[in-house]
Formats: C-alpha cells, sequence, structure tokens
C-alpha cells in the first residue's frame, strides 16, 4: 500500500481544444501513478492545492508491528514506536532489520522476499508490506 502525497502542482494541458489534463508522477522511487481530467471547460492550467491519495495500512497492523519491533530491539515499555518510527533512530542494525522481518513473517505467516526486506526502513513501510503481501497470498 502507497501514500502518495503533492502540494501546490500544476498540470497544463497539451493541447487547449482537448480539454484534457494528464500528469504522470514518479512515486516511491519504481511506481509511477496516472491522473487524468476530463471537463467542459476550457482552460490552460489548474493547481492542485492538496492532493493526497492514502492507502496505508490498517492501524492495528501498524500497531502490530510496532509490537514487534519494540520486542525484537528490547526497547522499554515506555519507549514510543509508531509508523514514522524508522528501524535506524530506534537502534536496529542490519542483523536487527533481518530479526524484524523473521520475527513479521511468523507473527503474519508470510514470506518476505530478500530485496524487499532491504528496502524497509520504517514501521508503515513494514505494515504496508505486510498487507501488500497478504492481499496477494489470498488472491
Amino acid at each position: 500500500m502507497a501514500s502518495i502525497t503533492a502540494s501546490s502542482s500544476c498540470l497544463r494541458s497539451a493541447a487547449p481544444q482537448s480539454r484534457q489534463i494528464a500528469a504522470i508522477s514518479k512515486i516511491s522511487g519504481s511506481k509511477t501513478v496516472s491522473f487524468s481530467y476530463q471537463g467542459r471547460n476550457n482552460f490552460s492550467s489548474r493547481r492542485l492545492q492538496s492532493l493526497r491519495i492514502s492507502c496505508a495500512a490498517k492501524p492495528e497492523t501498524v500497531e502490530k508491528v510496532s509490537r514487534i519491533v519494540k520486542k525484537q530491539l528490547a526497547l522499554p515499555d515506555d519507549s514510543t514506536v509508531n509508523g514514522e518510527s524508522k528501524f535506524s533512530t530506534l537502534g536496529a542494525d542490519s542483523l536487527d532489520t533481518v530479526e524484524i522481518v523473521m520475527g513479521l513473517e511468523e507473527e503474519f505467516g508470510i514470506s518476505v522476499e530478500e530485496e524487499s526486506a532491504q528496502s524497509i526502513t520504517t514501521v508503515q513501510e513494514a505494515a504496508d508490506m505486510i498487507e501488500d503481501l497478504i492481499l496477494k497470498k489470498s488472491a
């Protein structure tokens, strides 16, 4: 799952008579998203002040991942771990990250490819990846 945020993006139509706007934006390094608009009015540009598309993991998944991260890193009960928490900021090294991924695989009954495991840097990314894998597994 992904979270897309754009603020103050300007979209222009290639041909004013087509009354069509299209924008393609690079998201999360390798994913591409396309937006298009079909309108009746003749215009040369529209400004999107705030566009937010969020497909983030469920809060309970983020909470479960947070608990696993706290357990694997032996963090005190009063420490705060949430979706924005970075593994490196919490003191995790590469071995800790591998152990976190193994704990997630066991807890959620999934298998994480090595490439995906190496790209996870935050609790939110881990939760999003888990929900994506669960969705693919059930399909």
